[in-house]
């Protein structure tokens, strides 16, 4: 199995800047598509991006597009997040999930982090 933790949330202004990192554990990383959802409070957890195993291709969610970017270095098993121009529609639990294929949908992803905040303010 596979056990993600997410790091690099925390509370900036809008406008800002803020990057996320995903650490896997064990080997299999590399061979996982690697994706990144969000969760408003109240709110269904949704698509933000995804990379390929080898890292490359990249998909993003109209939302984030031009603004997010997704990377991974599968020599350190780390995914990362570069959030800019962040508004507070950004508000959300960032989670980093893998999955065998790329997809937008959360069952198509099988192991999943705990999430990490990001609040962004007015």
């Amino acid at each position: 199995q596979v056990q993600l933790l997410e790091a690099g949330g925390g509370l900036v202004q809008a406008g800002d800047s803020l990057g996320l990192s995903c650490a896997a554990s064990g080997r299999a990383f590399s061979a996982y598509t690697m994706g990144w959802f969000r969760q408003a409070p109240g709110k269904e957890r949704v698509f933000v991006a995804a990379i390929s195993s080898s890292g490359d291709y990249a998909y993003y969610a109209d939302s984030v597009k031009g603004r997010f970017t997704i990377s991974r270095d599968n020599d350190k098993n780390t995914g990362y997040l570069e959030l800019t121009y962040l508004t507070p529609e950004d508000t959300a639990v960032y989670y980093c999930a893998l999955g065998p294929r790329s997809g937008f949908g959360v069952a198509e992803y099988r192991y999943w982090g705990q999430g990490t905040q990001v609040t962004v303010s007015a």
